[in-house]
């Protein structure tokens, strides 16, 4: 008689974590890559029946809206990740020269990482309140102007204050990479370069710079794909607003699944800024590997 077929042990052991992987990861993806091909709203279930093709990707297509807010995700995403880059590498090259503390610094340096993005959001929505906000007192005080600014009523404003909330929230990701890079970097090449006659600037352009230059962009792969998704101190400080002039693609999406009930195009929209997300990121990964094939090639 043939002997019935038993799974290994390791299949065994590995099996329940299989099932509730399918079940709150697998099952829900397929069930909303279904629904992004279904006129589906929150208000009339049965429509989720009714197969409707790629209607909603070509809508989505043709909506000046969706672009618009994809065109603001992406320039909120620029101006964050070279400014927290720029930040991260001064903070990393500070705590690196520091000579006591050292550890102290890093610590501090850590501590706006440790607050939940909600929490960052009401922080800069207050202090950037034009009434009782700390900026527009501050100002006021040292006379730097003689009234209230609308920091979140001003569309530009606003998308001023949200970069400055990214930007203190997440610079530490920057500096602690890069802080990573220079304390493993070899002291011999910028001891040889100080030799040859090489000015501070100059080791720092052509050796320090290239070194770190993977940690850099590790960093920065991270911040592309935390502000590709940008949605907690948007929704918070302004939630798109004013008249959706910071509106950026996943405050947008979450506007037409629960306020429009729209769930069918909402997922489409979803699908659509994910891939999005995966062509920034393998553009990221193709920079990292030029970086480190550079670090071989010189090192």
């Amino acid at each position: 008689m043939m002997r019935g077929w038993k799974p290994a042990p390791h299949v065994l052991l590995l099996l329940p974590a299989f099932i509730v992987l399918a079940a709150v990861v697998v099952v829900p993806l397929l069930l909303s890559l279904y629904s992004s091909f279904t006129p589906f709203r929150l208000t009339r279930p049965d429509s989720i029946y009714t197969f409707i093709g790629f209607r909603n990707y070509e809508r989505i297509l043709t909506d000046k809206d969706f672009w618009i807010a994809f065109g603001r995700t992406v320039l909120l995403l620029t101006f964050a990740l070279n400014l927290e880059m720029v930040l991260g590498l001064v903070l990393a090259l500070l705590v690196e020269k520091a000579t006591r503390g050292q550890r102290i610094l890093r610590t501090i340096m850590m501590f706006p990482m440790m607050f939940s993005p909600v929490l960052v959001g009401f922080q800069f929505k207050f202090m950037f309140n034009d009434n009782i906000g700390i900026v527009n007192n501050a100002l006021q005080s040292l006379g730097l102007t003689d009234q209230a600014i609308p920091w979140l009523i001003d569309g530009q404003l606003a998308f001023i204050a949200i970069l400055v909330a990214e930007i203190w929230s997440s610079t530490a990701v920057f500096a602690i990479f890069i802080l990573a890079g220079l304390m493993a970097m070899p002291r011999e090449p910028l001891e040889a370069a100080k030799v040859d006659g090489c000015t501070p600037l100059q080791s720092f352009r052509y050796v320090t710079w290239p070194f770190v230059m993977p940690f850099a962009f590790i960093a920065m792969t991270i911040r592309s794909l935390d502000i590709a998704r940008a949605y907690d101190i948007v929704k918070i400080m302004t939630d798109g607003g004013p008249a959706g002039r910071t509106e950026i693609l996943w405050t947008m999406i979450a506007r037409t699944a629960y306020s429009d009930a729209r769930m069918g195009l909402a997922n489409a929209m979803s699908y659509i800024a994910i891939l999005l997300s995966i062509l920034f990121t393998a553009m990221f990964f193709r920079q990292l590997a030029k970086a480190r094939q550079q670090i071989g090639a010189e090192w």
